[in-house]
């Protein structure tokens, strides 16, 4: 009985697998991301930041300054609001 060879002998096994690997490499994409124009826009701040920085800045400068004065009257006032309302 004679058995024809078909096909190649010096074929590797694990090409196949190989060259799903390659594939996937030519074919990988990046990741992007994109930012809507409202987002961009909440990013930049507001004027209620900009008010909030400013009265920041200036209790800064009153409290570096030693001008700025503690009223516990208003203090003890606002934290029994806050408990009992």
């Amino acid at each position: 009985m004679k058995i024809n060879n078909i096909g190649s002998i010096n074929t590797n096994p694990y090409k196949k697998q190989i060259e799903k690997a390659e594939k996937l490499q030519r074919t990988a994409h990046t990741d992007k991301i994109q930012i809507s124009t409202e987002a961009m826009e909440l990013q930049k701040g507001s004027r209620i930041e900009a008010e909030r920085q400013a009265k920041i800045d200036e209790l800064k400068n009153k409290i570096q300054s030693g001008d700025y004065q503690v009223n516990p009257k208003e203090i003890a006032k606002k934290m029994y609001e806050f408990w009992n309302n």
